[in-house]
């Protein structure tokens, strides 16, 4: 196969990264990868369906995994596994040795492992230049749930219409599902048994980068787990600051002990991000040096600095997140011209052990087990996004009272823009068209 066709095959099954901002998939085919990377690092606490797919469907990821390998003429594949995913590396090699181009690496259980930057390293000791491309360095990393969803789109013709979602927290029952996209997540934690809590905060995405969402908003194909809060959690509290807030705390009690910096991931592999010089400097409104509001572009968005490092509990991602957003609506662009230093002679020594981060983050309680159901559930309505993924919105392609079935088309990706088809995930009757979204109720006629 020649990647022209994998990549037709790829965009029209509507594949992105099943995880992240959702790059689409097709886009990452290269012929420059001389390795390319599964990534089965879970990269937060809690999040579990990685490993779990990657058991019960070893056979398949490798087969499509090797099939990328090849495409791309890459010289070898490197899955990443944390080393304590023992029943997940014993399904991998009952396979592997089919494939000896493929190997495994087995990973420490530290935070943020699934960072791609900080896994290329780990994995081939190789460092991404800041603000670079993990192609520059002759290296492509897929995440295993997208692996999968390639699997099925070139041997099942199966475009991705369902999700796997983890459901944990403040439920009684806590489950890794299968849902058509578009199912809302409230919906969805029905699915997880009784809730435990009389006023839940859905926290969507991990405990470190998750986001409060609404009940009615629907799955995408990047959302990987729905944690149910108590609304009075200190993840819950600290997400509904104000930045404003933030700023004046910094300013406050911010004592300079550089924490923040010294253990920032991206900070140890030689990139020029320094979260107590912003913090210094936004906190006093000091611009006299720029750099630390430039070098916010850098900032992989972890949040090790303010829920692991900081011991005044303050929020150097928040504030950075907030800058370079702003940074960005003006127009300004990341620099180029920025220094590389060397590795961090004590990286190793500054890595977060993801137990220790666990109860750092008061969720240690809610780690238990979430058995997969990897059979798609039924629902009657679904709300189906036009934009998943990074790059241009898919355009819708169907109207009000046509009918679809699972898999149909519904959305075309604009005329040479980076997008990818959108498919109905449900049959049924589509009940509202806008230029955001797809409505259909899978128990119409």
């Amino acid at each position: 196969m020649t990647i022209g066709e994998l990549k037709e095959i790829l965009q029209g099954a509507g594949i992105v990264g099943a995880g992240g901002a959702g790059f689409p998939t097709y886009a990452k085919l290269d012929e420059r990868a001389d390795t390319i990377l599964l990534n089965c690092a879970e990269c937060e606490p809690l999040l579990m369906l990685h490993r779990q797919c990657l058991k019960v469907h070893a056979e398949e990821i490798l087969k499509a995994f090797e099939l990328v390998r090849e495409t791309v003429k890459a010289e070898r594949g490197i899955i990443g596994i944390k080393s304590e995913y023992e029943a997940t590396i014993n399904a991998l090699e009952e396979y592997i040795d089919k494939y000896p181009s493929l190997s495994i690496h087995k990973l420490s259980s530290s935070y943020p492992m699934g960072d791609e930057v900080v896994l290329i390293y780990e994995a081939t000791g190789k460092v991404v230049r800041p603000g670079g491309l993990p192609i520059e360095q002759g290296v492509a990393v897929f995440n295993v749930e997208t692996m999968y969803n390639i699997y099925r789109a070139v041997y099942e013709d199966h475009p991705v219409t369902d999700k796997l979602i983890t459901i944990v927290g403040e439920v009684s029952d806590p489950v890794t599902v299968r849902v058509p996209l578009g199912t809302s997540i409230r919906e969805m934690v029905s699915m997880a048994g009784s809730l435990t809590v009389k006023d839940p905060v859905y926290f969507v995405g991990g405990p470190m980068m998750g986001r409060i969402q609404d009940g009615d908003a629907p799955v995408t194909k990047t959302t990987n787990a729905i944690i149910v809060l108590p609304e009075d959690h200190k993840l819950v509290l600290k997400k509904k600051t104000e930045p404003s807030v933030g700023l004046k705390r910094a300013a406050s009690i911010c004592c300079q002990c550089q924490m923040c910096t010294d253990l920032c991931p991206r900070h140890a592999l030689g990139h020029p991000i320094e979260p107590h010089l912003f913090m210094r400097a936004a906190a006093n409104r000091d611009f006299t040096d720029l750099h630390p509001f430039l070098n916010t572009f850098f900032c992989s968005g972890c949040g090790l600095c303010e829920q692991y490092s900081c011991p005044q509990g303050l929020q150097p991602r928040t504030l950075i997140t907030e800058y370079k957003n702003g940074l960005r609506k003006n127009g300004i662009k990341a620099p180029s011209d920025v220094e590389i230093r060397p590795v961090s002679p004590v990286r190793d020594g500054r890595k977060a052990p993801e137990e220790r981060l666990a109860a750092r983050l008061g969720v240690t309680k809610y780690e238990k087990e979430a058995p997969l159901d990897d059979e798609v559930k039924r629902v009657r309505k679904v709300k189906v996004l036009l934009s998943q993924h990074i790059g241009a919105p898919a355009v819708a392609s169907v109207s009000v009272g046509d009918h679809v079935n699972a898999g149909d088309t519904v959305a075309l990706p604009p005329e040479k823009a980076l997008s990818v088809r959108i498919h109905a995930s449900v049959s049924g009757r589509v009940m509202e068209v806008t230029n955001q979204y797809v409505m259909i109720n899978g128990g119409a006629d």
